[in-house]
Formats: structure tokens, C-alpha cells, sequence
């Protein structure tokens, strides 16, 4: 195991402490908060030494990276729409940093390029990403990011002069978006960085006109309001969301071009609303009022926006996890015993069928197109990278529209499924997956990951991350933790907001039941997670750091009683509550992994990573959280921080800066779990 040479360097305590519903919490590293102070950026340049110290020097990392490098320089596609005959899509091909912005003509035409970023002259930082498509596919919207930033620049290309016009939205974020049906400009809601242009208001633009000429169509009133837009072939919908204590949603419908003010449709709800318009003046919408697992009604508006909800795909045992409408099918994806399903219905609720995906583990509505000749179909499993397919309604079939070819030999890996008996005695399910001749051969370094929020399942999906580890001996272990919505709504409430708790007792059951069946044991056992499940490995390795030899905690919120207090993060209210609240914040102050930090304490080796972009997940849970575990731990493990000025929540890095980041915690988790390399 190669060891630390150095000690990491000294962070200064300066404590705040604050009184808090009659409790007295003390943070000892406030001042870290401050991104752009001098001493905040000498610390990260301490940190980034001392972590360079360490990972370079591991030995066979030129091996893993070369590895690395195999499994991720290849062809990708993502991002498929059809407008028409025309796709369009992202594509990357070997050695090219960024994707570059793709259309076909035809199922079997030529890839055309569009947009190279690389042309823009701004570095591999720049990324593209086609948002939307005119009615006749003659214009693409697309955003231009720099880094892993929130915000972007707005452009629009004419396809077939292949000819960025200067109609141009600013940096900064758009918020609904749609074009003129007969192209002659579009309709939008755009909040700038640089201007204080209203994001309260839906404007329309003319193709070529000045901005400033503008035409207000729209304005919703309130504070902590987003709009968004829904377009109809006659009509636009204007969708308002409400932040405040508890998201509430308004809906509009206006005739296009008219003089009228938009009609209500819609007040007040306090449920899950996304509504879509037909072409024949109809309008259905997902929402799971009265729903538990949700379901798609037609909505039949009346006076003062209380609109009249009729059934068309009842709610039923299983969750609704996505759904579309192309021609005259309604497209509806659920999990049904833990496997994807997609079923077909008209528009009046018959049912028609299902697609037929097989046996595949993971399958998802991409999009489709209007006029019902085509439905995009993404497929993957723990085994197989994700591919593009496309089903015909007319023959009934699925055939490749674009797959992910990898140096990696499926036919080598085999999974299996079990369940273990959760704290309060609920029974959970979790996947194994390893190499065939790992898989049932007793203890074996094993790393594991779940999500528990939001109500988003974890199904199978292929990870490069996880392939690597597979190949050289890991177990993989996937818990399907409460939560996310395995099995419904049911699930999610389980473990939301004041009884976030259970996601983590869940996911240390996991822990515990590997290890007492003998597929592992602590000083093999490690986990890793992002986002929400950065904050759940988080909560797992303060509230057990027996369990566990290694943590890759990425863009993670720990900090609990302080992330409603930066960037947007207070409209996750409702899935974690906040401090202001006296009830949640005791549940907080439980669980909040920067205050369960006990000085004294034999912590597991933690890698921390983040980056000055991240306004989902602020940087400042990954800075602070590094002190804190720095000054408390007394194991030899190393409490590590990987940071970059470009990295932020969205995944735009450039190709070499992914190879390298991932080299990195490779080599981190194979010297702590003694790996060949």
C-alpha cells in the first residue's frame, strides 16, 4: 500500500458559532466559504500539492491510464432529435476533446457536422449541446458552455446554409424556449448574467430585429418564479413554477398571435404538473394528484384555472418514470419488477401494446417525432454501453440507429440479484455484478454506490468507472436504497425530507450484509458517489467509518444546516427541508456529514472532488468537509481534494481532463484496495 509522505497541509480554525432553534453550532471553517479569497485559493493550491504528491506517485498509474484511455476515446453519440427526416445529435469521434453538434438525413444518411467547438478558438473547455429543433428543421438552438458552468450562450444555426445567425441570447440561463411555428423567430424566457433582463417574462423575438424591439407576450408575478414554456401547434402554454415553502405550478394557455390575455387553465397546484398540447386544441398532462404513482389525464379547462382532470393512462402499481406522445401513441415507460417496460397507448387511453425491448435492463424514452413514424429508444446495462435505437409503430420493430463500441468484453461479466433486510426490517433489493469468476468466490475488494433521493431508480447502467474496477477483481454492488422510486411513490416517501435517515440506514445494511455474507470485508469495501449520492456516501462513511476502506465522494452537498443559503439550493426544500424549519433542522443537524465529524476518530482514505463551477452543489461542501476530515482523522488513510476552476455539475470536461480525473481515482482506489495492476 503506498503511503503518504507529508502531512496535509494546515488549515487555520476560525469558528463561527451560531444559535440555531436553542442549539449551539459551532463551523470551524466558514472563512473556506469565501471562493475567491486569496487564502481560500493558497489553500487549494496547498491541497492540490499534497493530493499530486500521493496520486502521482502510485505506482502502475501509466498503465491505468493508458486503460483508461481505451475505454473512453471512443465513438459517442447522445443527445438524438428528429424533426422531420432530419436527426440531429451530438457526436465525438476518437481524439476529438468535445463533441461536435450532428445531423442526418434519414435513418441511413451521412453524419453532417454543424457546430465543432473547437472552432470557436476559446479551448477544450468549450462545449456544445442542440436544444431544440424548428417545426421544418430548418433552424437548431443550441448552448454553448465554458466548463462545467449552469449558465450558457444561446445560439441559433440555419441548417441548410450551415450559418450561425446573430439572433443571440447572452450568457446566462434560459428558461423556456420555443420557435415560431412558421420560423420567423421564437419565443422565450431568459434570465442574463450580465443584464437584468426579467425572468419573469416570456418575450417573442423577430429573426434579425434588434433584442430591445422585443415583444412582452407574458409576465407572471411573485418571487422565486420560473416559467416555462409549452408549445402547441396553435397554442403556447406557459407553465409558472412557485419556489417558496412548498413548489406550486400555474398554468396558461395562449392562442398564438393573438391579442388575448392567456387564459388559466390551471392555479395553485401543489402537485406534479408537466402538461403537453395536441394538435387537435387538447391537452393532457402527467401528474400524480390523486396518483400516488402518477398517471396522464386529460385536462378540460373551466373558469378560474380549476380545469377538470380525466383519465387516459390510470395511475397503477408501478411508477410512471417517463412518457411522450408522437402522432397518435402515447409512450409511457415504467419499472416493473425491478426491469423497464415501455407500453403503448392511443390517444384516448387504449392500450396497444408495449415496445418490444427484450429482456434489456435498462431502457428509456429518448424522444420521438411528430408525426408518429419514430420513437428514440436509449438501452444499456451494467455489462453493455449505452446505444440509440429506433422503433417503428407501423412494423413493430427496433433496429440500431447508433451504438458505443468498447474494448470491453461483456461476455466475461455475469449478475445476479439479492435482497437483504433493511434496519426497520424492510426487505431491499441489490445487484451484484463482477466477472464471472469472481462473482460467487467469497470475499473480494468490492465497491458499491447508490442514489436515495428524488425519487430516481437505480437501474443498470453501464459506468466506465465501474467496468476498470470490475476488470481488475471488484464486486460491484448496487442497493436499490429507499428513496428512489423502485417500487413507487411509496419508496420515495420513505425516505424523504424528515426521514432522510433511512436512505443511509438502508445503504449501511447493504454494507453490512455484504460483509456478513462473506462477499467482503471493511478494509476491501469501498464506495463511492456524486451529487445526492455524494452526500449519501457522505452520510455512510461519518456515520460508520468502520465499514468502509475507501470513499470517492464527487460534487457532494455536506454541509446541511448551510445549502439552502447559496446559489438555488434552497428549491430542494421539499426533498431535505431546511434549518429555518425547527423540525427539520434536528433531523439535519443528525445527519449533515460536516457535523458528524468527531475529532479523534480512524476515518477511511476520502477523495474529495469539485470545482469552482458547481452552483448546484457548491464547491464549498467539498473545501470545508476536506478540513474538517483533515484535522479529526488519526488513520494513516489520506483525506484527499481534487479541485479545478472549470469542473462544476454539468459533464462537459474535455476528453484529456477525463482521462486524467478518472487515472485519478482509479489509482486512488486500487492502491487502497491492493489491486494488480
Amino acid at each position: 500500500m503506498h503511503k503518504l509522505m507529508t502531512a496535509p497541509p494546515y488549515t487555520p480554525i476560525e469558528a463561527v458559532t451560531e444559535v440555531l432553534h436553542g442549539v449551539s453550532v459551532t463551523d470551524p471553517y466558514r472563512w473556506l466559504e469565501d471562493q475567491e479569497s486569496p487564502r481560500t485559493r493558497d489553500w487549494l493550491q496547498a491541497q492540490e500539492q499534497y493530493a499530486r504528491s500521493y496520486l502521482d506517485s502510485i505506482p502502475g498509474r501509466d498503465r491505468i491510464r493508458e486503460r483508461v484511455r481505451e475505454l473512453l476515446d471512443v465513438e459517442t453519440y447522445d443527445s438524438v432529435q428528429k424533426v422531420g427526416k432530419r436527426y440531429f445529435f451530438r457526436k465525438r469521434r476518437p481524439g476529438q476533446e468535445q463533441p461536435c453538434i450532428c445531423f442526418r438525413e434519414g435513418v441511413d444518411g451521412s453524419d453532417e457536422l454543424l457546430i465543432d467547438p473547437a472552432e470557436r478558438g476559446s479551448g477544450t473547455h468549450t462545449a456544445v449541446r442542440p436544444l431544440q429543433v424548428s417545426p421544418n428543421g430548418q433552424l437548431l438552438l443550441y448552448e454553448v458552455k465554458e466548463g462545467g458552468e449552469r449558465t450558457g450562450r444561446f445560439e441559433i444555426v440555419d441548417v441548410d446554409r450551415r450559418r450561425v445567425l446573430p439572433d443571440v441570447l447572452p450568457r446566462g440561463y434560459l428558461r423556456g424556449f420555443v420557435f415560431a411555428s412558421d420560423n420567423s423567430g421564437f419565443y422565450y424566457v431568459h434570465e442574463s448574467v450580465s443584464s437584468k433582463t426579467n425572468p419573469r417574462t416570456v418575450c417573442r423575438h423577430i429573426l434579425g430585429a434588434p433584442v430591445n424591439s422585443d415583444q412582452q407576450i407574458f409576465f407572471a408575478d411573485g418571487d422565486n418564479v420560473r416559467i416555462v414554456i409549452v408549445s402547441g401547434k396553435k397554442e403556447l402554454g406557459f407553465l409558472v413554477l412557485h419556489f417558496l415553502d412548498h413548489i406550486s405550478t400555474d398554468f396558461y394557455v395562449w392562442p398564438l398571435g393573438s391579442q388575448r390575455t392567456p387564459e388559466s387553465v390551471v392555479r395553485g397546484a401543489e402537485y406534479l404538473f408537466s402538461p403537453v398540447l395536441l394538435d387537435d386544441g387538447r391537452i393532457l398532462a402527467f401528474t400524480d394528484l390523486e396518483a400516488p404513482n402518477a398517471r396522464i389525464v386529460e385536462v378540460r379547462p373551466h373558469s378560474g384555472g380549476n380545469a377538470e382532470f380525466v383519465d387516459v393512462v390510470p395511475t397503477s402499481g408501478s411508477m410512471i418514470q417517463n412518457w411522450a406522445v408522437s402522432g397518435n401513441r402515447i409512450y409511457v415507460s415504467y419499472i416493473r419488477d425491478l426491469k423497464s417496460a415501455i407500453d403503448i397507448f392511443d390517444l384516448s387511453g387504449v392500450p396497444l401494446g408495449q415496445v418490444p425491448t427484450g429482456m434489456s435492463d435498462t431502457v428509456r424514452i429518448a424522444g420521438c417525432d411528430d408525426k408518429g413514424d419514430e420513437l428514440l429508444i436509449e438501452e444499456e446495462s451494467f455489462t453493455s454501453p449505452l446505444q440509440i435505437l429506433t422503433y417503428s409503430p407501423h412494423s413493430r420493430e427496433i433496429r440500431p440507429w447508433a451504438d458505443r463500441t468498447l474494448p470491453f468484453d461483456s461476455a466475461n461479466f455475469d449478475q445476479t440479484q439479492v435482497w437483504f433486510t433493511a434496519k426497520d426490517k424492510s426487505c431491499i433489493p441489490m445487484y451484484l455484478v463482477a466477472r464471472r469468476d469472481v462473482l460467487e468466490c467469497g470475499s473480494r475488494p468490492t465497491i458499491m454506490t447508490s442514489y436515495g433521493g428524488y425519487g430516481i431508480s437505480m437501474t443498470p447502467q453501464f459506468s466506465v468507472f465501474v467496468a476498470f474496477l470490475m476488470e481488475h477483481g471488484c464486486r460491484f454492488a448496487l442497493p436499490g436504497i429507499r428513496g428512489g422510486s423502485e417500487f413507487g411513490r411509496a419508496w420515495h416517501d420513505a425516505a424523504k425530507r424528515q426521514k432522510r435517515q433511512v436512505a443511509y440506514d438502508d445503504f449501511l445494511s447493504a454494507a453490512e450484509w455484504l460483509i456478513q455474507n462473506g462477499h467482503t470485508e471493511p478494509h476491501k469495501l469501498a464506495i463511492f458517489g456524486g451529487s445526492n449520492s455524494g452526500l449519501l456516501v457522505g452520510a455512510a462513511m461519518t456515520q460508520r467509518p468502520d465499514l468502509f476502506r475507501a470513499v470517492i465522494c464527487m460534487v457532494p452537498i455536506l454541509d446541511m444546516l448551510r445549502y439552502h443559503l447559496v446559489d438555488n439550493a434552497h428549491i430542494w426544500n421539499s426533498e431535505f427541508g431546511t434549518a429555518a424549519d425547527p423540525h427539520d433542522f434536528a433531523v439535519l443537524y443528525r445527519y449533515s456529514p460536516y457535523h458528524r465529524v468527531r475529532d479523534g476518530t480512524a476515518y477511511p482514505a476520502t477523495m474529495f472532488v469539485s470545482g469552482d463551477r458547481d452552483q448546484n452543489c457548491n464547491p464549498f461542501h467539498a473545501r470545508k468537509m476536506t478540513a474538517r476530515l483533515q484535522a479529526a482523522n488519526i488513520s494513516q488513510n489520506p483525506i484527499l481534494l481534487t479541485y479545478s476552476r472549470q469542473r462544476g455539475h454539468s459533464p462537459v470536461l474535455p476528453l484529456s481532463t477525463r482521462i486524467d480525473a478518472l487515472t485519478d481515482r482509479m489509482a486512488f482506489l486500487c492502491d487502497q484496495l491492493g489491486l494488480t495492476i
